[in-house]
């Protein structure tokens, strides 16, 4: 499956809200995690359905609720009834082609972003959507397959560390969404020092290998910067966002997070950049090669057209040649080229052409 357009054939001609699935099933079974903390105390869940939606959601304390697998579009149909969400989250959430956006709700805001990851196997940057709708006192997060990524999060609320569970749901938001820029961070660091170890044998030893490579990582970064433009909107937009759900003390954060996402976008920009040079490097690294080649050839040519005309002429059939008769005439032919050759390359030397 392409990974810069999913395909969306299964949701032509259906009506806006209609909750299909569309992308790759990446596990066999949906997984449901739910973590529900206040300052006191930390309740844990795992769930194979989301069997506890009502009596999660009425709680006073915060509520996360993570789902791994947006393939099993009867879950996620369950939840948004229990959590009351719009059928068009419903349907952007099992849709794994969207980009990356915010969209306020009445309720609740709605947010779509794109984790990164590398695969080893495939040698190549993946993606997947994150989605997460952030409520009064509960956030929804809904993954396409289990990542590790978010489990510093957890630990630092199971260990009540840092913000933590003293913050307000809001803050957990951000903790994901920071968490999400600091593996592009990471992703692109990953990448940029391969690319900056390419220069050497760009200008050095440029060869059909070095140019794959750097068709591979421009398309690596490219992918990356697919994900990453669009996210550095998102952040704009939450840090002007007028909504009661994230509060001010917040903010700071979120401009932080700005910043990185800023930063990030900078550096990926200068590592495209980079790229483009070295194919430009490449480029007229061969064309001065060619052209050294056609130099050669081209200095061989201009001396071998006198000494073709020379023996042209004395290659002619006419009886009456008055050279024909004399003793000593194939010599003199012979001397009369070298010496017509050695005086075109002193010239050719002379004018720095060789």
């Amino acid at each position: 499956m392409a990974r810069f357009l999913k395909k969306n054939k299964a949701s032509l001609h259906r009506a806006p809200g209609s909750v299909i699935f569309i992308g790759k099933q990446k596990m066999k079974q949906a997984r449901v995690t739910v973590m529900d903390y206040d300052q006191g105390q930390l309740r844990e869940l795992d769930l194979q359905k989301e069997e506890n939606g009502d009596r999660v959601k009425k709680t006073d304390a915060v509520t996360w609720l993570n789902v791994d697998g947006v393939h099993d579009t009867e879950l996620i149909m369950e939840i948004g009834r229990n959590f009351a969400l719009h059928p068009l989250i419903l349907e952007d959430i099992v849709h794994t082609g969207q980009r990356p956006k915010v969209e306020e709700y009445d309720d609740c805001l709605f947010l779509v972003v794109k984790m990164l990851r590398f695969d080893q196997a495939a040698e190549q940057v993946m993606g997947e959507q994150l989605s997460m709708v952030l409520g009064r006192n509960f956030l929804l997060t809904f993954q396409e397959q289990p990542s590790e990524a978010f489990d510093a999060v957890r630990d630092r609320i199971s260990r009540q560390k840092g913000q933590g569970q003293g913050a307000g749901i809001d803050y957990l938001a951000y903790a994901l969404l920071d968490t999400v820029v600091d593996n592009y961070i990471n992703i692109i660091e990953r990448l940029g020092e391969k690319v900056e170890d390419l220069e050497e044998e760009v200008l050095f030893a440029p060869s059909q290998e070095v140019l794959a490579r750097i068709t591979y990582y421009k398309k690596e970064m490219n992918y990356i910067r697919k994900a990453v433009r669009p996210f550095r909107e998102l952040v704009q937009q939450l840090t002007f966002l007028d909504s009661e759900l994230i509060s001010e003390k917040t903010d700071p954060f979120l401009q932080d997070m700005q910043g990185l996402a800023l930063q990030s976008m900078e550096i990926i920009d200068t590592y495209r950049d980079m790229l483009i040079d070295y194919l430009n490097i490449y480029n007229t690294g061969v064309s001065n090669k060619l052209n050294e080649i056609m130099k050669v050839l081209t200095i061989f040519s201009a001396i071998f057209i006198p000494l073709t005309f020379i023996a042209g002429v004395y290659g002619t059939n006419f009886k009456y040649l008055p050279e024909l008769d004399y003793k000593y005439s194939y010599f003199i032919f012979w001397a009369v080229l070298l010496l017509v050759a050695l005086i075109m390359i002193r010239f050719f030397r002379k004018r720095h052409w060789l």
